[in-house]
């Protein structure tokens, strides 16, 4: 087929006034113009020299306004064509040069030329338009136009190299290290630094930056989480302001406040969290009413009426929007004074509260709901495993030092099986993946790898808690008040069908169509598999498959739960959400909610509940990144040793296998394997040997060796146990 040819303009043309906006655009339009350099577009469009300056600035104004984009470093094009879709998302670069855009909605990640990625970091968040779909294969986009920055901060290893220094990134995007310029700064060999990138990699280069920080070196206690700390831009220090305000406050109460609230010092109120916890912010009691009712109380630490709105305090608790744990340590939402003493739950001593007051019927119905502005004295500071040993194992010991709330317990126990069967009968998806608890030595290093055991307490405290949400949330809803919710949306049908292929190699599937599925048939996938090594994996596809909760402004399904109106209410402490609601549901019972109050709250929740969202996203990244390190880091010590482990996924290029009791996964490589011509059977989920028949499959128990460990870059080798030596070959 022959490609038609743009009409070459006239001599009057060429000498013709500048275009205008609106004629530049329709005349790209009409040309058909592929991406193209300024001077091929000044050629193509007739603009005579004499205009060739303002006819720049033009074109500069049309991509500050998104109209035309640019791509790469010199070409242009039209921001939008006719049939071409826009999409929003977040760039992932690969090490080659190319990388993924991946969607803020929808299933479908798009492939990202090199060339469109030369101003681009990864993490980006970008509008790129679709310019391509072909077949099966993946769809390709062009980026049209920054959204949102990433952080820009790069930490690793600094070597001087022999022609440039450079740093050894701890990030995967950045495998080919980053040329850096120290600046001012001057690192030795081999010490922790931050790097502010300046330059993107490229097919052509490495990503380049200057020095900004040192750390100190790898080895040096804590240095795992002040580097995680670093990379996420996570604020340990409190700004002074925030730190006067949060001392100003009388410790205890002043007895006017404790006078004007309703008094709960005489119930048996407890707290009930880990071991290791570093505040409470909620305390639980129940007690039987006649007609087989039971009445819960939840009481929740009154951390508004000590963090007012637009204060230093406010104003820092929402760009934290979350604290962040680390194992043994933690960066949080409020100074300590609050956090840890004034606002937190202790043991004997008079605390402030806004509590709900459920009464529940034998079927996990509620009757009725109060909440009121009140004040309390924990019995007692028990632990999970505690209340565990009361009501599981029945241990004696523990029983006699708890003596008088063992009966509080078994009454817990009693209420919190009332309501996990009403949530079941509802439909809701329970996820009982076991997490690891990693032990520390006092400087912070990893002593051991154990499972977290969730037990009965856990449980109550986790059906309370939802109990008190999903109350707070209809009340607000109910009265008409602008409030922010928990929201949890329905998974994309393209993602089920992707999870319907692992889910059918083990014998097990979900209902068609994918559109209409609700929690309860998850559940019954899970219930299914309930005993089954394979569990494991189909819980964490699954969550995988999932999309994130988050937060809005607007009521939405929250699909996990199976409920329509939830929010977050149950800790102040450590998220910004839950502090929001309080003021709202303080403001709401006082009879204080005007509409102009109303109207202000409607402008700046949806900005909230973004910040919220993305705080929490980052949070979790830390937090989890940490503990890969902890894990890593002691797994390092013990390369050469064998484990029992199980696979874990399959890929063509091999399998992962994870060590169960270790919660470490790492890759066998295919070419570890003995020698045969392997095959990837995806329907199935299976690599076969086409010589001897040898079959990997998912959950089959694997004995491996440990070859290679990289903690920071969160990598681990493994070989069959019982492989030759001479056969195992080393890869890069």
């Amino acid at each position: 087929m022959s490609r038609s040819r743009a009409r070459k303009p006239s001599k009057n043309e060429r000498a013709s006034h500048l275009p205008d906006k609106k004629n530049l655009l329709e005349a790209m339009a009409r040309e058909g113009l592929p991406p193209a350099s300024l001077r091929e577009i000044l050629r193509r469009l007739g603009v005579n020299k004499a205009h060739r300056n303002a006819f720049k600035r033009l074109v500069r104004d049309l991509v500050e306004s998104g109209e035309i984009v640019r791509v790469g470093k010199n070409e242009y094009a039209l921001s939008r064509r006719p049939g071409s879709a826009s999409v929003s998302g977040r760039v992932q670069r690969h090490p080659d040069g190319y990388g993924f855009l991946v969607p803020d909605s929808g299933p479908e990640d798009f492939y990202l030329h090199p060339r469109t990625l030369e101003s681009v970091f990864h993490g980006d968040r970008v509008q790129a338009r679709v310019v391509r779909r072909a077949g099966k294969g993946r769809a390709e986009a062009t980026i049209t136009r920054l959204l949102e920055p990433a952080r820009r901060r790069v930490m690793g290893i600094y070597r001087a190299g022999p022609a440039e220094p450079h740093v050894e990134a701890y990030d995967r995007s950045y495998a080919s290290g980053i040329v850096v310029n120290n600046g001012s700064l001057v690192p030795l060999e081999g010490q922790v630094v931050g790097v502010q990138l300046t330059d993107p990699p490229s097919s052509k280069h490495p990503a380049r930056g200057r020095v900004v920080e040192i750390l100190g070196y790898p080895d040096e206690p804590g240095m795992d989480v002040r580097t995680v700390a670093r990379k996420y831009d996570l604020r340990e220090a409190f700004p002074e302001e925030a730190l006067r305000e949060a001392a100003a406050h009388p410790n205890p109460a002043p007895p006017e406040e404790l006078a004007r609230r309703e008094d709960f010092r005489a119930l048996p109120i407890v707290t009930i969290d880990g071991e290791t916890a570093m505040d409470f912010d909620d305390a639980v009691q129940v007690e039987r009413l006649p007609g087989g009712l039971y009445r819960l109380g939840v009481h929740i630490a009154d951390v508004s009426h000590y963090v007012r709105e637009e204060t230093a305090l406010d104003h820092e608790a929402q760009r934290r929007g979350t604290s962040v744990y680390f194992p043994g340590t933690a960066i949080p939402m409020l100074p300590a004074s609050l956090s840890s003493d004034l606002c937190s739950l202790l043991p004997e001593a008079d605390r402030l509260t806004l509590s709900v007051l459920m009464d529940i019927d034998s079927q996990g119905r509620t009757f009725s709901v109060r909440f009121a502005e009140g004040v309390i004295r924990s019995r007692r500071r028990m632990t999970y495993t505690e209340v565990a040993r009361v009501l599981e194992q029945k241990d004696e010991e523990t029983m006699r030092r708890c003596a008088p709330l063992v009966e509080e317990f078994r009454l817990m126990q009693e209420l919190c099986g009332v309501l996990h069967a009403r949530r079941r009968r509802r439909g809701t998806i329970d996820f009982d993946l076991p997490e690891p608890e990693i032990l520390l030595d006092i400087q912070g290093a990893t002593l051991g790898i154990v499972p977290m055991q969730r037990n009965i307490a856990h449980r109550i405290i986790e059906e309370f808690m939802l109990a008190a949400n999903e109350a707070v949330a209809e009340y607000l809803f109910t009265n008409r008040v602008p409030s922010l919710y928990r929201i949890h949306e329905r998974p994309d049908p393209l993602k089920i069908e992707r999870l319907n292929e692992l889910l059918h190699a083990f014998g097990v599937g979900l209902p068609e169509p994918y559109e209409a599925l609700k929690p309860v048939h998850f559940q019954e996938v899970l219930d299914l598999l309930e005993g089954r090594p394979e569990l494991r994996f189909a819980s964490r596809s699954m969550l995988r498959a999932m999309k994130l909760a988050r937060y809005s402004a607007e009521k939405g399904l929250h699909f996990g739960l199976g409920t329509s109106t939830y929010t977050h209410f149950t800790s102040p402490i450590r998220r910004y959400p839950d502090l929001m609601v309080h003021r709202i549901l303080r403001e709401q019972l006082a009879d204080c909610m005007t509409e102009e109050r109303k109207d202000a709250l409607r402008a700046r929740l949806p900005e909230v509940a973004n910040q919220s969202s993305r705080t929490e996203r980052t949070a979790d990244e830390a937090e989890s990144e940490v503990v890969e390190w902890k894990k890593l880091s002691y797994l390092a010590d013990r390369v050469g040793d064998t484990f029992d482990g199980i696979i874990a996924s399959i890929t063509p290029f091999g399998f992962f296998v994870e060590i169960t009791d270790l919660f470490v996964e790492g890759l066998v490589h295919i070419s570890t394997l003995p020698r045969d011509r392997y095959a990837f059977v995806e329907r199935k989920q299976i690599l076969k040997g086409e010589r001897t028949g040898t079959t990997y499959r998912i959950g089959a128990p694997f004995r491996v060796r440990l070859d290679r460990v990289q903690a920071f870059q969160r990598r681990v080798d493994f070989s069959p146990a019982d492989a030759n030596p001479a056969h195992r070959q080393e890869r890069p």
